[in-house]
């Protein structure tokens, strides 16, 4: 039997060496098959001519290959399964050596090279193929006009590779390493090979499997009762995004059970068949195509008891490839048709083109008719692909703003679902889907408009659930293509989570709660509650389905509130877009080079607990002139223009609301978005958008938000008093409570995809458009605790300060002019933070407890407290909820009771408020972890802690600020004969910053000791900042075929500066992590490349005296550059005699510079007598002839192959 595991990771392993041999074959200029390129081209063309594609022909190309691969070893894995299990008599490639059949394969693998012995690997592998097809059953496996393995075919080494590979048998046993041997034929390890066997293909088309408990559950609700209604013969299923086949896997095998109980003398072959064609399914993704008719058939085989190939019936399996959104016929409600015209015509045949792996016929036909049971589990990512995106959007009504595909998709099952009218009965439809169209914007047209016109029946929150691979929430939902019938809407509504991950995931609690309680309404459990609820309830956006009390309490607070947010602002919403951060995002120290605007650029992440602490700086590409902001006038060639000129085709491709930065109005280089009146603004409410809690805080103007934290903005001339009353309110956990119900809950894995153990710990989404419509206590501007309210606030956000300042980097500055004990100091402030926080620990409790006053929830004056001054320090486990459960979930020490030494007065109130909380029910709910204030600060993405040495982290600042600083690096201005820039080693560095007695001395406090080694700290330092200054030293192969695009993007816009017209230009792929090198690359670099390193390395550049890194300053510009490095080179030739070999990447730097040069610094130099790009051009040229290089060897260069060094860096 086959180990899942272990043969998935040999697979991956193998597909990449294809993935590389193909890329050679189809991609490369000097490939021997050019035909294979020039048939993907015109593939591609015909793609983006059927506005099926907007990607670049690189990118798109990428993914065919992608698919080729898999294709090349699915084909392989089908035919060893089928070989390994005795369904063919001689084997192709291989099988156990103890049955004979390894020899027996490779017989027959000798025996065709005698017949062929011109021929190689691939060929033989193509025959093999084809004779396979010859077989009953299996020609859509191998269809020479769809599989890709005839059209893409790999070399004849990776063939050899492939063949090896299958028949590689273990050193010490002797027994085939790949045995797929089992007498079950169990499939489940295909479902493995198609959710992970390509991460690239995975995050593409969304791939996830089904558990089979989801399935059953969704056919026992759907193709069962089809089957009661409409009687077996007549039933059909269709999965529209089948995957591997799970759904259709069971739909066939209740089928066939049907069939076998109400036709017990039925030929089993003839039931096979009959379950087959009522089975269907379509799939974007070839592979997962593939794999489920492969499933279908070997277990059409097993219901026929057929053991042999030649003995099958040639069944017929409808699964197709293509696209469910955008082929086929649209079917609408015969009544309300015109609910659908907003999204485009009926199509009679759908979309026209078909991709080369596509059956158009076979897809049209299957998509061209409506079904008894329509099922499935769709993909619910957003569409990156511009062209898809808009073609989605224009064929369904359910396309809003940045939708899922989950909209779209719940839109086309039910219109697949037979249509219920007089004399016809409507078809089933059971999805599992996710569940941010409930309360984002964009689930909004959904909702109210396509919804409200189909018979929804059941809504089941599995959020809670814990559903394997599913870290995003999901919901399932059950209905039929018919008009509403009955008030009602079952509604299985979540109280709480899965308390641990479960063994068996079937028998999870939540889910078993889930399975128990569906036909129960009425009935609530320790995790979830069922109801009937009123149909008008689900044609109103958001929806909120909260269980346990919590739809009570928010009608409780909706009641006593007589206004909305949104009538006391002026507005509330995002501040700016810029559309593409990292092409804006700049750090401090690049910060003086720019020589344009600059503002504090605050994210979402940074709002926590009443304070921002913002890390980052932004261009702001605007000058305020009068009441308006214009663009800043910059000279040409300056450093900024450099820098935004890079990504100008980039930077052009963006679109918000269907339309480009210049369409709106704005200059290409500015942000998508920019709304005038926030930026302007002395006094604004911003939000984290995205958080477990409600961070709201009060920010004084002079920063840029992201959208990530939007802003709330108060009519002109509000004071800051209605500011802080406010703020108040919407940093309570009333506002958290109410916000959770109507706002979208993020997924529930962390990064590293561990399950969230916590509900509290799962972020939410809190949307302008939410937040706006939060209800406020009925007489809010003049109600008798607003007062009280705003004092509270006022408190809160001069605690938030005290609490984050004064910051490492401030001690440190400050320690070092006053010359005092730095460390001492530090310490002290910590101190005075810890205070502070305990403090506004008890202000938050107060403010609590307030606004439960003020919406009537809980309005004993005795749950309050006008005097705070109680001389304890408190921390999050002691406030009164906790001590009542005996836990705080964010491991903060809890006390068994009251303590004892607290004052009386203080411990008479926290005994009160324990039993309100236990008396009451609206504190019962509200006074638990998921609505309470976490007190955990700022925390990172997936909520891991972002603890880090603060006062270490001031230090590293400090300590590289300065070894980049003019007394390292003199500043250059280019007109001084003496002010010749010049590379320098590392351990040079080191000897400067030895005789620096201010750097000595934040060093030793860096590293905790003063007998540090010096040379050491420089280079970890200025290894952990810097980039090589080659192409090939800084990526992998996948980031060189990238950065290959954008030096074709940059060529085309140096035509289009130079007045030539070169048409649309494509815009190259961003990059990922793994197209660079090292992690330190691509945090300095990140998805646009954008230098924002502090130094340029030069690795194999050592003086052989020296031998530590060679750097040069990145302040420099081109031309900098090139001087010093030709410096280098000259001095590394005539003075240290290197080998024309070592000489080599040296001058491949200065013709890497060679472009930039003439684009930036090629005019006339009095000095030289020539133009600086010309003359280096030269320079290279010369140079490469007298050593014997041309060009294009020196562009090739590659570092020689060395070892991998491991183990730590070494500490300094």
């Amino acid at each position: 039997m086959i180990d899942a595991k272990v043969l998935l990771a040999d697979l991956t392993r193998l597909l990449k060496r294809l993935e590389d041999d193909l890329r050679e074959r189809a991609l490369s200029p000097s490939s021997e098959v050019p035909e294979i390129g020039a048939q993907l081209q015109a593939e591609w063309q015909a793609a983006r001519d059927a506005a099926r594609t907007a990607e670049t022909f690189e990118s798109w190309a990428e993914q065919v290959i992608t698919q080729s691969g898999v294709h090349w070893l699915l084909s392989c894995v089908f035919l060893r399964f089928i070989e390994d299990n005795g369904l063919v008599d001689r084997p192709w490639i291989s099988g156990t050596p103890q049955s004979g059949r390894l020899a027996l394969a490779r017989d027959r693998h000798d025996a065709y090279f005698r017949e062929h012995p011109h021929q190689n690997d691939r060929d033989y592998l193509i025959a093999c193929f084809r004779e396979a097809g010859a077989l009953p059953g299996l020609h859509t496996f191998f269809d020479e006009a769809h599989n890709p393995v005839f059209r893409l075919g790999i070399s004849g080494d990776a063939a050899m590779a492939v063949m090896q590979f299958w028949q590689e048998v273990a050193a010490d046993s002797g027994a085939l390493i790949r045995d797929f041997t089992d007498t079950s034929w169990n499939t489940r390890f295909l479902g493995d090979l198609y959710q992970d066997l390509s991460e690239a293909t995975r995050k593409r088309y969304a791939l996830l499997q089904t558990p089979e408990f989801v399935e059953e559950f969704i056919l026992d609700r759907t193709l069962t009762p089809a089957i009661r209604e409409f009687g077996y013969r007549e039933v059909r299923m269709i999965d529209p995004t089948c995957g591997s086949g799970h759904f259709l896997l069971g739909g066939f095998h209740r089928l066939v059970e049907e069939w076998s109980i109400n036709e017990p003398g039925r030929n089993r072959r003839d039931i096979a068949q009959k379950a087959l064609d009522a089975v269907a399914g379509v799939d974007l993704n070839p592979f997962a195509v593939a794999i489920a008719r492969f499933r279908l058939l070997l277990a059409a085989l097993q219901v026929s008891d057929v053991h042999r190939m030649a003995e099958a019936l040639d069944f017929k399996i409808h699964v197709a490839i293509g696209d469910s959104l955008l082929h086929g016929r649209r079917f609408g409600l015969t009544a309300t048709d015109d609910m659908f015209q907003s999204a485009g015509h009926f199509a009679d045949t759908g979309l026209a083109h078909a991709y080369a792996s596509e059956d158009l016929a076979e897809v049209q036909a299957i998509l061209g008719r409506q079904y008894h049971a329509v099922v499935g589990n769709p993909p619910y990512i957003v569409v990156k692909d511009a062209a898809l995106n808009a073609a989605y959007r224009k064929h369904y009504a359910s396309c809003h703003m940045k939708y899922s595909l989950g909209a779209p998709f719940t839109e086309r099952f039910f219109e697949l679902a037979l249509t219920g009218r007089e004399g016809q009965s409507a078809g089933f439809v059971g999805l599992i889907t996710a569940n941010s169209f409930m309360k984002r914007e964009f689930g909004s047209k959904l909702i109210e408009q396509v919804l409200p016109r189909l018979d929804l029946s059941h809504v089941v929150d599995t959020s809670g659930a814990y559903i394997p691979g599913h870290g995003t929430p999901t919901v399932i939902l059950f209905g039929r293509h018919r008009a509403p019938v009955g008030d009602g809407v079952r509604t299985v509504m979540g109280i709480k989570g899965e308390p641990s991950t479960p063994d068996d995931p079937a028998q999870g609690l939540v889910w078993a709660a889930i399975v128990g309680q569906i036909d129960r309404a009425g009935s609530e459990s320790e995790f979830v509650s069922t109801a009937d609820t009123p149909r008008a309830t689900f044609a109103k956006h958001p929806w909120s389905i909260g269980g346990g009390g919590a739809a009570e309490l928010t009608e409780a607070i909706e009641e006593h509130a007589t206004s909305r947010l949104n009538s006391f602002i002026a507005s509330a919403g995002f501040m700016a877009i810029t559309g593409e951060d990292e092409a804006f995002l700049t750090p401090t120290h690049l910060v003086p080079r720019l020589e344009v605007p600059v503002r504090d650029f605050a994210l979402g992440d940074e709002v926590r607990d009443w304070s921002l602490s913002s890390q980052g700086q932004v261009i702001f590409p605007y000058i305020k002139v009068g009441s308006s902001f214009e663009a800043p006038e910059t000279e040409p060639g300056a450093a900024y223009d450099q820098l935004s000129w890079r990504n100008r085709s980039y930077l052009r491709s963006r679109v918000m609301f269907g339309k480009t930065a210049e369409q709106h109005g704005f200059r290409w280089d500015q942000y998508m978005q920019f709304i005038k009146e926030r930026v302007d603004s002395d006094f604004l409410i911003a939000f984290a958008e995205v958080a477990t809690h409600n961070h709201f805080v009060l920010d004084r103007g002079g920063k840029v938000f992201k959208q990530t934290a939007p802003v709330i903005k108060l009519p002109t001339g509000a004071s800051e008093d209605e500011h802080l009353g406010l703020l108040g309110l919407l940093n309570s956990s009333v506002a958290c409570f109410w916000l959770k119900q109507v706002s979208h809950q993020k997924q529930m894995m962390g990064g590293d995809g561990i399950r969230i153990s916590e509900k509290s710990k799962v972020p939410y989404q809190f949307a302008s458009t939410r937040v706006q419509e939060l209800p406020l206590p009925a007489g809010w501007e003049n109600h008798a605790l607003k007062p009280r309210l705003t004092e509270l606030a006022r408190e809160a956000d001069s605690l938030a300060g005290a609490i984050a300042e004064p910051s490492a980097a401030q001690v440190l500055a400050d320690g070092l002019a006053r010359g005092i004990d730095i460390r001492g100091a530090w310490q002290q402030a910590l101190d005075r933070r810890r205070a502070a926080r305990s403090r506004a620990i008890l202000v938050q409790e107060e403010i609590d407890f307030t606004c439960y006053a003020m919406y009537g929830l809980a309005e004993q004056e005795n749950l309050r407290s006008e005097d705070l001054g109680w001389a304890v320090e408190v921390e999050a486990g002691d406030r009164p909820f906790c001590i009542a459960s005996q836990r705080n979930v964010d491991g903060f020490d809890v006390p068994a009771e009251i303590p004892p030494n607290w004052p009386s007065d203080m411990r008479s109130l926290w005994t009160r408020r324990i039993q309100a909380l236990k008396g009451i029910e609206a504190l019962r709910v509200i006074e638990e972890p998921h609505y309470k204030r976490r007190w955990i600060g700022r925390q990172g993405l997936f909520n891991h802690g972002a603890r880090a040495d603060e006062f270490k982290g001031a230090a590293r600042d400090w300590l590289l600020t300065r070894l980049e600083s003019p007394r390292y690096w003199p500043r250059l201005d280019g007109s001084a004969s003496d002010a010749t820039p010049q590379l320098m080693s590392s351990a040079r560095l080191a000897d400067a910053a030895g005789r620096d007695a201010e750097f000595m001395q934040v060093a030793a406090l860096y590293a905790g000791h003063a007998d540090f080694d010096l040379n050491q700290l420089v280079a970890n330092l200025v290894t952990a900042e810097s980039v090589p200054f080659l192409p090939v030293l800084r990526y992998t192969d996948t980031g060189l075929r990238k950065r290959d695009q954008w030096e074709d993007t940059w060529a085309l816009q140096r035509r289009e500066d130079a007045g030539e017209d070169v048409g649309k230009i494509s815009v190259p792929p961003k990059y990922q992590s793994k197209d660079f090198l090292k992690a330190d690359f691509w945090r300095l670099r990140g998805g646009l490349d954008v230098p924002k390193e502090r130094w340029i390395s030069y690795p194999g550049c050592e003086r052989g005296a020296d031998g530590s890194l060679v750097i040069a300053w990145s302040g420099w510009d081109h031309l900098q550059q090139a001087t010093a490095l030709a410096a280098y080179f000259i001095d590394m030739k005539e003075r240290e005699g290197w080998s024309r070999e070592r000489l080599q990447p040296l001058l491949a730097g200065l013709l890497e510079l060679v472009p930039w040069l003439k684009q930036w610094h090629n005019e006339m130099n009095p000095d030289f007598g020539a133009r600086m790009g010309d003359y280096y051009e030269s320079f290279v040229t010369d140079e490469a002839r007298a050593l014997q290089f041309t060009l294009d060897e020196l562009r090739a260069w590659k570092p020689a192959a060395t070892a991998v060094k491991r183990g730590r860096k070494k500490s300094a």
